[in-house]
């Protein structure tokens, strides 16, 4: 990068830092520090939840899962909007009423404390986990630019989020990400206005999406239908989208204390609902532009040299490697094709011919192929195999401006921030109030409550920087892996809720015993698929995970005698 870029993006990176400190501000007690004494407007509400979903993961990730998969994964999303609604009605209200800092308090009242222990575990299991990949995916960044160890840059990447992150609580958190997102935005219209800019004279935008359109990347509703039956081993359609994503949208927003402390902050009911109701409404179309910004960087690698392989670390590995002859000869075979592609683009730029482009579609194939057995010389030499996180990464350093290039890589470090920061705070307040005030010290002063939260906020901090130590080689596009991992624990919390909020007669007992036995299966399901002995998609594990608590604490429930009444509070508005 040059100096500028340097300036840009140190200067952004302190500015948010400084704008947390002097924002964090705030009353020395839960409510203040968890919770922002819950007095957030919709807006900020609203903000606060996109910036949680909105990691680097989303920005570095995406475009280059559309690169590699096309359109489909905004599929994923189909789901969110009537999870929305639901949780208006259902959670939104309850939880508001009974002035809970985190949702597993509700477990509590309506079951027992095992029941409440369970699911707060999980949730603090899998958001730990999560959390340490959502630190890793920054750390990509200053390791390919600056050659450093990557895990000295998750020390570093771990470390500046911390300092506000501890220090101001949520009150930090949202008001940090209001300006982050401003940033984001221009930032990332910025991007995918040069992408365009950078196509030869007489291509549009329109005639990019025709190439890309013939090469199978706009293919965002597919059916999942395979050979005249449903593939259930297919990640993304429109059925897994909605049913699936319904599932794990209504078990992230209505579960998750990430996300539910988000709009715990706001000031009233109608504030929260207003802010899930926008995030619904916002976020679908939101996805559909970072993706679409991938499709125009694919195109744009139509008529520009493009790596076979994007992971230039992996390339130098390979270089001083036995592999080496072999790496030349693929190399030298992708730079004939893209000649060929070269050649048969110009045709179609002057005619528009329908022809030339199925031409193209046939050396594409041809590319296809030898990605393909560089990713296999890649797995032979012990490396990752997966370039999907540095596609965008290496657009923008390649071709974008000189200043803008600071711009997009303090986007990535912001969305990052933005995220993990919210996730470390819900942790700790799960932490603080689930455990350390329900077993350890259940009477404190307000300043102690502040202390020991600040204290668990920094132990999550350092546990998720020893995650993010073992996500190098994790064998899947850094969104893809949050969203698995997500779903081996989502269906289950869900389940949970669900059977809380409407099914009366079950009691604690029946759910705990069916939480435990559900969440068994999930994991064994996803293990099975992993060794290829069935084929189930990951969205699918949050509907089984949610129906077979319910289904086998109805079944338990009949089998014992008794049950815990639920509250008088209702789940509904």
């Amino acid at each position: 990068m040059s100096t500028l870029d340097w300036i840009i993006l140190v200067v952004t990176l302190l500015g948010i830092i400084a704008y947390g400190l002097y924002k964090s501000r705030t009353t020395h007690d839960l409510d203040g520090y968890f919770l922002s004494n819950r007095s957030m407007p919709w807006w900020l509400v609203l903000l606060s939840i996109m910036g949680t979903q909105a990691s680097a993961i989303t920005f570095l990730s995406a475009p280059g899962q559309a690169y590699t998969d096309g359109m489909r994964f905004v599929q994923y999303y189909f789901g969110l909007p009537l999870a929305m609604v639901v949780i208006c009605i259902s959670f939104v209200p309850l939880f508001s009423r009974l002035k809970v800092y985190t949702a597993y308090e509700f477990l509590e009242q309506r079951f027992d404390v095992e029941t409440r222990t369970l699911t707060s575990s999980l949730f603090l299991l899998q958001r730990g986990l999560s959390t340490g990949i959502s630190i890793f995916a920054p750390s990509i960044i200053l390791a390919s630019l600056l050659g450093w160890n990557i895990y000295w840059t998750n020390l570093f990447m771990g470390g500046l989020l911390i300092i506000y992150t501890v220090t101001g609580g949520a009150r930090a958190v949202a008001y940090t990400q209001q300006l982050q997102f401003v940033i984001i935005f221009a930032g990332m219209f910025l991007a995918g206005y040069y992408v365009v800019h950078h196509l030869p004279a007489n291509i549009g935008f329109t005639d990019s999406l025709a190439i890309s359109g013939k090469l199978g990347k706009l293919n965002v509703i597919t059916t999942g239908m395979k050979q005249g039956s449903f593939d259930w081993g297919d990640r993304y359609n429109i059925i897994s989208g909605v049913i699936g994503g319904f599932f794990l949208a209504l078990s992230y927003f209505g579960t998750d204390q990430s996300q539910v402390g988000r709009y715990l902050t706001a000031s009233s009911v109608k504030q929260s609902r207003l802010g899930l109701l926008l995030n619904g409404v916002v976020k679908v179309p939101m996805q559909f532009l970072i993706l679409l910004i991938g499709i125009m960087v694919f195109t744009f690698y139509q008529f520009n040299k493009a790596p076979v392989f994007f992971n230039q670390t992996e390339i130098a590995r390979l270089e001083k490697s036995a592999y080496r002859d072999s790496l030349h000869v693929i190399q030298q075979n992708g730079l004939a094709v893209q000649t060929e592609k070269e050649a048969v683009l110009q045709r179609y730029a002057i005619k528009h011919d329908a022809v030339h482009l199925d031409t193209l579609k046939q050396l594409q194939g041809r590319t296809d192929l030898l990605r393909g057995q560089l990713k296999s010389l890649v797995k032979k030499n012990g490396g990752d195999d997966n370039d999907t996180n540095y596609i965008f990464l290496r657009f923008v350093m390649d071709y974008l401006p000189v200043g803008l290039v600071g711009l997009l890589i303090a986007i990535i470090f912001l969305a990052s921030w933005g995220s993990i920061a919210a996730a470390l705070n819900s942790l700790a307040s799960c932490t603080v109030v689930d455990f350390h005030k329900r077993f350890i010290v259940k009477k404190e002063t307000k300043e102690d409550d502040y202390r020991v939260s600040r204290l668990y906020t920094l132990g999550w901090g350092i546990f998720s920087i020893i995650v993010s130590m073992f996500a190098y080689n994790i064998g899947n596009s850094l969104i893809e892996a949050v969203n698995i991992l997500g779903s081996l624990f989502y269906g289950t919390i869900l389940g949970i809720f669900l059977v809380a909020f409407w099914f009366k007669k079950v009691g604690g007992k029946a759910v705990f015993i069916a939480a435990v036995i559900v969440e068994l299966g999930v994991i064994g399901m996803f293990t099975l698929t992993q060794q290829h002995v069935i084929n189930v998609a990951f969205l699918w594990l949050n509907v089984v995970g949610a129906l077979g608590v319910v289904l086998v604490s109805l079944i338990l429930q009949s089998f014992m005698k008794g049950h815990k009444k639920a509250p008088t509070v209702s789940a509904g508005a």
